[in-house]
């Protein structure tokens, strides 16, 4: 189950002719009511898209009718001229749905800095409207439709006990550190919500899943996460209900965006606790997750704290060497200030590992979910655009 999974969907996937391996390439979701209360989220990168441009300002109404992505191509530092597709884009699906194009999200995903073959684009936009469905397979089409070096589709679905839900799918392998991979996503619920309350709910979520991914620290040029909701259910949740709900979903399509990140072997939870803030943990945790020195050790197996204690010695946060710890799968291996176990008695063999680090100076903490540093990865990116 997927974006379609709620009720007041259709979606579409299809090959509009942007890749030229002729793979699927263009997404369209549509908000079919009785509601078109959307809100969003998006990069924190000063450098942004064409299409977070654009997409930035429609959501300042929080309506949203439908919304259209492709791969293929990011449209990102491409001047006016990609704001100009990026509108034209909006401007032919608002002209199939009789919709206005202040309604229409536009996404992209690719290769930064190239213009989008906008005969194909344009022409895929007919395809899409031609195939929307509310189905579970016009679902995964639609989650494949954004897919770069993705080798798997994203998707997610919850039920409340009450009657409404929520789904979605995500694309990213690469460029991951949201921030909030190259990284998209789009999220649908059937509550009945007013669009203050969306947001917030929305906010709350991204906060804890997909502002904690971060694989290589790349926090792209086109992230976005848009959440539509339709009112189909005729359920009006509590804030906290939908959060809840869109935060599961979320945390669902976060894991599967690190599992399916480029060359990794390693799914890895690095959780700071004990710190003085919550902006302390998350600061030590990502920097900890982003280091080389520790993603390679994790590649090899290798429970080297060592560089884990460099790593977060290097954060301006509040440290005492004498009350930190660190803890690999389970086994203490450093603690006030020297060594408390041998570095043998962590097994880092399988492909889920778990760093704890106590700071030992407050309440505060925060998990970051990351990856290692592989051959595969470098060998991926260093041939990414040719």
């Amino acid at each position: 189950m997927t974006v379609t999974g709620p009720q007041g969907f259709r979606a579409a996937g299809v090959a509009a002719g942007i890749k030229a391996s002729g793979a699927l390439d263009l997404t369209l979701v549509v908000n079919d009511g009785p509601l078109d209360v959307a809100a969003g989220v998006f990069t924190r990168n000063v450098i942004k898209a064409a299409p977070v441009l654009w997409s930035q300002e429609v959501l300042k109404q929080q309506r949203l009718k439908a919304v259209v992505l492709n791969s293929g191509g990011a449209n990102a530092a491409t001047g006016p001229g990609g704001f100009q597709d990026t509108h034209a884009t909006a401007e032919k699906v608002a002209e199939v749905l009789q919709a206005g194009a202040i309604e229409v999200a536009v996404c992209s995903t690719g290769l930064i800095g190239e213009r989008l073959p906008m005969d194909a684009v344009l022409s895929g936009v007919d395809t899409a409207f031609k195939a929307l469905d509310a189905s579970p397979e016009a679902g995964l089409n639609a989650a494949k439709g954004v897919m770069t070096t993705d080798t798997k589709p994203k998707q997610a679905f919850a039920k409340h006990d009450s009657g409404w839900s929520a789904g979605g799918f995500a694309k990213g392998a690469g460029m991951l550190a949201p921030n909030l991979a190259t990284m998209l996503s789009v999220l649908t619920t059937d509550a009945v919500v007013d669009k203050e309350t969306l947001d917030r709910a929305l906010r709350a979520a991204t906060r804890v899943t997909f502002d904690r991914l971060d694989v290589d620290g790349g926090t792209s040029t086109n992230d976005t996460v848009l959440v539509l909701a339709s009112g189909a259910s005729g359920v009006e949740p509590t804030e906290a209900e939908l959060t809840e709900l869109l935060t599961a979903v979320s945390h669902d399509l976060v894991l599967q965006l690190r599992a399916d990140s480029e060359g990794a072997t390693k799914d890895v939870d690095v959780t700071v606790q004990g710190a003085d803030t919550e902006a302390d943990a998350i600061a030590v945790a990502r920097t900890i997750a982003e280091d080389n020195l520790v993603k390679t050790a994790l590649f090899g197996s290798d429970p080297n704290w060592g560089r884990i204690a460099m790593a977060l010695g290097r954060v301006p946060a509040r440290i005492d060497p004498e009350t930190v710890s660190i803890a690999i799968n389970g086994v203490t291996l450093f603690a006030q200030g020297m060594p408390a176990a041998d570095r043998s008695e962590a097994d880092l063999t399988g492909r889920a590992i778990e760093i704890v680090v106590d700071l030992g100076v407050g309440e505060g903490t925060a998990t970051i979910y990351t990856t290692d540093l592989s051959h595969g990865y470098v060998e991926e990116n260093s041939a990414y655009s040719s």
